[in-house]
């Protein structure tokens, strides 16, 4: 799995991507049908911005793409925030992905038993000789 970080506006240091690598790799131990991450850094210039450190994501997964954003204060804590919210995106869809395998259809248990319930009324509603 490959990951790529980018920065807007930002010069991306070794420690901030090794930071970045770090949180964000973690989520790829949980499920392995992910493809590639690529992650974009960006600080907003303007002094009137309360949250000027956004952390983007977009994780390719077998299926789904998924696309993320947090910003926080610091650049540190949008990265956690992110891999956080990352981290719980790709447990739901691994457990969508693992429970649909699992079960059969509605419609399928459905029409089994309406097919049994008429079996009885027709066996019930023949006259007896």
């Amino acid at each position: 799995m490959r990951i790529h970080v980018n920065g807007r506006n930002i010069e991306i240091t070794d420690a901030i991507k090794a930071y970045d690598k770090e949180k964000i790799g973690k989520v790829a131990t949980h499920y392995d049908q992910i493809q590639g991450i690529e992650v974009i850094l960006s600080v907003i210039k303007n002094p009137a911005a309360a949250e000027k450190h956004i952390a983007e994501v977009r994780c390719n997964l077998d299926k789904v793409k998924l696309h993320l954003e947090e910003s926080a204060e610091s650049m540190y804590a949008s990265i956690d925030l992110l891999s956080d919210k990352l981290l719980r995106q790709v447990k739901k869809v691994k457990d969508k992905s693992l429970s649909t395998k699992d079960k059969s259809s509605i419609r399928t248990d459905s029409s089994q038993d309406a097919s049994e319930e008429e079996v009885n009324i027709v066996v019930g509603a023949m006259p007896e000789e």
